[in-house]
């Protein structure tokens, strides 16, 4: 028996008021609903079935359920089902679909299936084997998915799992949910999810797929076609705009450099990348090295910055700065408050504290590579054979040089220099050469540590040897005081007073006088126990021992000239 109305003419002849009686019950089975409408609910839930090719019952084996074959079509609330047959409850208002089953709804959702179920009063609709649900620009594709068409729910779950492609991204899992109106789709168990530029895996995804924002929670590996790898446990990636953000302790390893941080966030768009708390940058092309509370990076321009308890490390320029602010590219660095640099290019490391640094190389990639470092108020120097203090200095790696102005300090064993400006020339591990200019003054502690050789000078030259004194020049108004020693037992003889224009002073080993060459002078040698009084200090005498660096440890502390005379500290 079939519900196709030329079929139903073309019965027996004769029979017209049978004829009739049939298309009535026909015509009641389509049009009256299977389910009375509840009171006081706008939303109509009646399930109404529109054609089929036969309709047919079997009270025996489906009472009360109509099996219908051949083109089925259903239409309940905004959906359209077609199938090639089914069963249809009217009492209860279900009905179940088998073959090519195709749902429309409005929004441009579509789902097709092998078999499917559907229960109006739950809202339920239950898909089995082949499952592909639609919307425009995405498709979800799985065995079996259960979708509640009035919370426009769905979840999918069964063998092989299930797979969503939103554009160019897709994400497998062993089971998951989505919600449609909300185009967002959580994903469990064994979760990939692939884009152009990235292999996310991990155990639980959170995606929305208007947004196109990815939510890793747990244990997760993300490669990149680059041959970047991010591992971390909780990370947003935004595919529109290839950016990343991990919260949680995360590492991002790649050719060019390591991320590690508990908070990083990366655009492969623009290059820029930043990591909050514990930051380390690994920087492999440069062979550099960069720790931090906050770093950030620009790796197409190739600037980056450091704030808070920065350490930057040049393993292969071999220096380092520390401070509280870095700002750096590949050729220059500057770093703001409490900044300190190690210059360990020779056998002994060279530090350099200051407010401020800043550090520029030239050459680069070359056999003539060298850096300029300079450094600007409050400075403090430190190297096992000098140490050093003032308000400006620069060190060029050219030469080992190192030049200071503005209040200059030096010391080198028992010795002191001061002027208007000092320039020191070292080797790996020795200093080589001093020059003093203007106002040039030189202290040296005797062996007893209560006398003082002293020498005032416009200029003043050092030159040394296996870092021991071996000459020393003095050049224009020299004044001397010099305790010369019995060679017997070294005590002290008495007090050489010296005048003159010029003056070379060659010494021997064990800081011994040798001889010395003077242009014109005056001199007088006085005893110990008649000396006139103030003749054992010149006029610019000034011991500074409590200003010098004691150690590397010992560079953050500042301490004036006024301070030290009166034998107090004080910090920068």
């Amino acid at each position: 028996m079939t519900i196709d109305n030329n079929r139903i003419y073309a019965l027996a002849g004769g029979h017209r008021i049978m004829v009739m009686m049939v298309l009535c019950l026909f015509g009641l089975c389509l049009s009256i609903p299977a389910y009375a409408q509840k009171k006081g609910r706008a939303k109509d839930e009646k399930v109404y079935l529109d054609h089929a090719d036969e309709l047919r019952y079997d009270q025996f084996l489906k009472p009360g359920v109509q099996i219908v074959k051949g083109r089925v079509h259903f239409r309940y609330q905004d959906t359209q089902l077609f199938c090639d047959s089914a069963y249809f409850n009217q009492d209860q208002n279900t009905f179940q679909a088998f073959g090519h089953v195709h749902m429309k709804k409005s929004k441009g959702i579509t789902m097709t299936c092998d078999w499917a179920e559907y229960n109006s009063q739950s809202e339920l609709f239950r898909a089995r084997r082949h499952v592909v649900l639609t919307q425009p620009g995405r498709s979800l594709h799985c065995d079996s998915l259960d979708y509640n068409s009035g919370t426009e729910y769905a979840n999918f779950f069964g063998d092989g799992g299930g797979r969503l492609v939103s554009g160019k991204n897709s994400v497998t899992s062993l089971q998951g949910e989505y919600y449609i109106d909300q185009h967002e789709a959580n994903f469990y168990e064994n979760v990939v999810m692939k884009s152009p530029k990235y292999t996310i895996n991990t155990e639980h995804l959170n995606y929305n797929t208007q947004t196109e924002e990815a939510h890793v929670i747990g244990p997760s590996v993300i490669k990149g076609t680059n041959g970047e790898v991010v591992h971390t446990e909780d990370g947003y990636y935004y595919s529109k705009t290839d950016r990343m953000e991990l919260n949680g302790h995360s590492t991002i390893t790649s050719k060019e450099r390591d991320v590690e941080g508990d908070k990083i966030k990366y655009n492969t768009k623009t290059g820029e990348s930043e990591g909050h708390g514990n930051v380390k940058i690994v920087d492999k092309l440069n062979n550099r090295v960069m720790t931090g509370d906050h770093l950030f990076y620009n790796e197409k321009r190739r600037v980056g910055r450091g704030e808070g308890n920065v350490v930057y490390v040049d393993r292969k320029n071999k220096n380092s700065l520390h401070a509280d602010i870095v700002n750096y590219t590949d050729s220059a660095a500057i770093a703001y408050g409490h900044a300190l640099v190690k210059e360990f290019s020779q056998k002994d490391t060279l530090y350099m504290h200051a407010d401020t640094l800043r550090m520029k190389a030239f050459h680069l990639d070359t056999d003539s590579l060298y850096r300029e470092v300079y450094c600007y108020y409050h400075v403090r120097a430190y190297r096992k054979d000098l140490q050093a203090v003032c308000n400006y200095l620069v060190f060029n790696s050219k030469d080992s040089c190192m030049t200071l102005r503005q209040d200059p300090i030096l010391w080198n064993e028992n010795r002191q220099l001061v002027g208007d400006s000092i320039r020191v020339f070292m080797n790996d591990s020795t200093i080589r050469e001093a020059h003093v200019y203007g106002n040039a003054f030189s202290v040296e502690e005797v062996r007893d540590k209560k006398h003082f050789n002293q020498i005032s000078s416009k200029l003043m030259h050092a030159y040394f040897e296996k870092g021991e004194l071996r000459c020393n020049e003095a050049v224009g108004n020299v004044l001397t005081i010099y305790y010369p020693e019995d060679d017997k037992d070294s005590s002290i003889i008495g007090l050489n007073y010296l005048e003159t224009d010029t003056m070379r002073m060659y010494m021997g080993e064990r800081r011994k006088l040798k001889r010395i060459w003077t242009s014109k002078f005056t001199a007088t040698l006085y005893p110990l126990t008649q000396l006139p009084p103030g003749r054992q200090f010149l006029p610019q005498y000034a011991w500074y021992e409590e200003i010098r660096p004691r150690s590397k440890d010992d560079l953050y502390r500042w301490v004036s000239k006024d301070e030290a005379l009166k034998g107090k500290g004080g910090t920068n």
